[in-house]
């Protein structure tokens, strides 16, 4: 009986608390990888391990923006099952080294639903469909063929299970990429009769992508030959099978060499037990998911929350080979043995919360990924904004490598060069690309001299305190005076006239005419977002904010009309990323995440509480189209982790944890301190509010925890209570 079963049980029986702990094998019995597959959620779905190098999943026909992870929930549609997908993204890339069982003579093209037989795909049959954190498993309806698969970190591996045919085959499609990827260069070669060694090269939103291969089978092949459009496909061909007969492949992967891949499929995938490396990844899971052990009356809730955790450990994705190569951002190669090197960096996404949750539940992994960025800022200059597979792409605003970097700074994460890591920040916030020049020379950016100048700015800004904190972290006072003053840039841009964010002119006047309202997706003084919501981003500097408001009780009022005021958005081209809507506050997308726990700074935790638990009711729910928005590289999931134990680092580097309204019984926290726990006395939909708190025992009277006392480990109690 599956565990889930068990405690639908003990709740029918009155059993209290159904509890996910001591058994770590458990786990993963409360991920449902279909959350997120619908809507906009673009979540992967496929095998993998925990940060690993493979994303080995289906890919689907369509490359429109719902499809951007290589499959979605309302079409069944396979071209194949690539190595690389991406998770949760709002553009679409990688899919590379897509592999296609087939039966018979086909069309090597991607194709279309619309003309069967016009390429490799086949329908999927979804309601045989079995997914699994490691495993996954599909009947394609169109060969028979059943396709079950599983991952080490970076070798995938396949097990086909074929009807009786006389030409069973296997496809390489080195073509096809995710979306907006081209492949530029490839190779494929047959080096004996059981091995192909390759590469791909492509250019898509990463530039100059390299992804070298080596794929085994558990049977020898009768012949090899080039296929299709430019010879992008490679026909493996085997000749009879019975029915029932399976083949096996594994195909391992590196973005440095044929040679370095032959090394990772060595040390990682020797053998050919299909069923104990399945045991294996289910493991490396179920470690990682123990990570936070929880009690709950409430089953959906659990599902819920070991989802996110498991979307939160997607991505960033393993980057180097066991060798310890990987590929620097200068597309040189480097040998570093001592640190693994990451990538599918979304910053903009995951500094708010993704990544200061790595901090607390994967410290080692951590510790490595700063000092992975620190050398990104050594090989292009600066630190990373949205890096992949190697490349910067630049993408969205500000300059959100600084955050993470400058919050373990302040954090003392164990590991790290904290003087390199500060001149890193220090340098990359001196740049003067993507409009820091702009801002350097007025103060601001001028709305008349660059799109999207609001956001841009006050993402500078809130980077700017970040610096500011690690640079009182560092003893340098010169430059926390500088760095503070560069963080109220944003106050250029407040009109009292309206309380709201407004583009601003270098001549010091306002944009006009002026709605709150209006959006036009990547084209006006926004970011994926319009006035309402921008006028909040200030998580560094909320005492500024209360003072261009006027005082405390006039922000709180602002503040409430943000979450009561109409949900219309105006504009031509309003920003699909605009989702999750109460009012203007849009939790589908990220600049938002913080703007609830305002109202615990500012003395309204009730009001906050309220909120909290409307978004963790409406906007994460067990379906498939179960996340507001995208799923941003596990920043919607990570919101979802803390805001369920009961607290959210709202100022970037502070090292502070505001409370919220925790929803769980108990929550245990491994850390290296031991074990830190969350426990709620008289919890409930009702009694949603904090009323008391201590803190190891001791009456604790602040409104936030710090880093510092949650690694070292100890027992936060809430007193829940009804509304004053």
């Amino acid at each position: 009986m599956r565990l889930r079963n068990i405690l639908s049980l003990a709740v029918l029986l009155g059993v209290s608390g159904a509890f996910a702990q001591d058994d770590s094998e458990m786990m993963t019995n409360y991920v449902d990888m279909t959350i997120g597959t619908g809507g906009h959620g673009h979540v992967f779905m496929g095998a993998n391990v925990p940060f690993g190098m493979v994303q080995l999943g289906p890919t689907s026909i369509p490359q429109s923006w719902d499809w951007v992870s290589g499959y979605h929930d309302s079409d069944s549609t396979v071209i194949g099952f690539s190595h690389t997908h991406l998770e949760g993204t709002g553009i679409g890339d990688l899919f590379d080294v897509t592999v296609m069982p087939v039966t018979g003579e086909v069309t090597y093209a991607r194709g279309e639903e619309s003309k069967p037989g016009s390429g490799l795909w086949s329908y999927a049959d979804r309601s045989k469909q079995v997914s699994s954190p490691g495993y996954y498993s599909v009947p394609l309806t169109r060969y028979g063929i059943l396709a079950e698969l599983t991952a080490t970190n970076r070798v995938g591996v396949h097990r086909y299970t074929f009807p009786k045919s006389k030409d069973a085959a296997i496809i390489i499609d080195l073509e096809n990429g995710g979306c907006w990827d081209n492949a530029t260069e490839t190779m494929m070669k047959a080096v004996s009769k059981t091995r192909i060694v390759g590469y791909r090269y492509s250019t898509g939103w990463a530039k100059n992508q390299r992804v070298y291969f080596v794929a085994d089978f558990s049977r020898p092949f009768k012949s090899f030959e080039h296929k299709g459009k430019d010879n992008l496909y490679g026909r493996i061909e085997f000749g009879k099978t019975k029915a029932g007969e399976q083949i096996l492949m594994k195909v391992a992967i590196s973005p440095v060499s044929i040679e370095g891949a032959e090394a990772n499929m060595a040390a990682e995938m020797p053998g050919w037990d299909f069923d104990k490396t399945v045991a294996a990844a289910s493991d490396e899971w179920n470690k990682e998911l123990s990570c936070v052990k929880v009690q709950t009356k409430n089953e959906d809730d659990l599902t819920k929350f070991y989802t996110a955790l498991f979307h939160t450990m997607i991505v960033p994705a393993t980057f180097s080979d066991v060798t310890g190569n990987y590929r620097g951002a200068d597309d040189k190669v480097y040998n570093n043995p001592d640190m693994t090197a990451y990538t599918i960096y979304s910053l903009w996404d995951t500094y708010r919360a993704q990544m200061p949750l790595m901090a607390i539940l994967q410290p080692e992994r951590n510790t490595d990924m700063i000092n992975n960025m620190v050398t990104i800022c050594d090989e292009q200059g600066r630190l990373p904004v949205w890096h992949l597979w190697g490349n910067e792409t630049d993408c969205m605003v500000g300059n959100p490598g600084i955050i993470p970097v400058a919050d373990a700074i302040v954090k003392n994460v164990p590991g790290i060069d904290r003087e390199k890591a500060y001149k890193a920040i220090l340098k990359t916030a001196a740049d003067t690309a993507r409009g820091g020049g702009l801002r350097q020379e007025y103060g601001f950016i001028p709305s008349d001299k660059m799109l999207e100048s609001i956001a841009y700015d006050m993402e500078y800004a809130v980077a700017d305190g970040a610096v500011a904190r690690a640079a009182d972290a560092m003893g340098d006072t010169a430059n926390v005076k500088k760095f503070t003053e560069r963080s109220h840039s944003y106050r250029n841009y407040f009109d009292p006239s309206t309380g709201f964010m407004r583009g601003k002119f270098t001549d010091g006047t306002f944009r006009t005419p002026f709605d709150p309202n209006a959006t036009t997706h990547r084209e006006d003084d926004y970011c994926e977002g319009n006035a309402w919501q921008y006028t909040w981003l200030v998580p560094q500097d909320l005492d500024g904010l209360v003072k261009l408001f006027g005082s405390r009780e006039e922000t709180v009022k602002h503040l409430d009309e943000l979450f009561t005021t109409s949900s219309e958005l105006t504009g031509d081209n309003a920003s699909p990323d605009i989702s999750g809507l109460i009012g203007q506050y849009a939790h589908g997308n990220e600049p938002g995440h913080h703007t609830i726990y305002f109202y615990t700074m500012l003395g309204e935790p009730d009001k906050a509480a309220d909120r909290i638990r409307q978004v963790l009711d409406e906007f994460y729910t067990v379906n498939p189209d179960g996340l507001a928005g995208n799923e941003d590289a596990g920043q919607m999931s990570a919101w979802y982790i803390f805001s369920a134990l009961g607290f959210y680092q709202v100022e970037p580097a502070s090292g502070r944890y505001w409370f919220g309204s925790p929803i769980f019984d108990v929550a245990e926290v491994a850390v290296p301190g031991g074990k830190f726990t969350v426990k709620t006395v008289n919890n409930s939909d009702k009694n949603r509010y904090i009323r008391k708190v201590t803190l190891n025992g001791k009456p604790y009277d602040k409104m936030f925890i710090t880093h510092d006392d949650i690694m070292n480990g100890g027992e936060l109690i809430f007193e829940m209570g009804p509304a004053k």
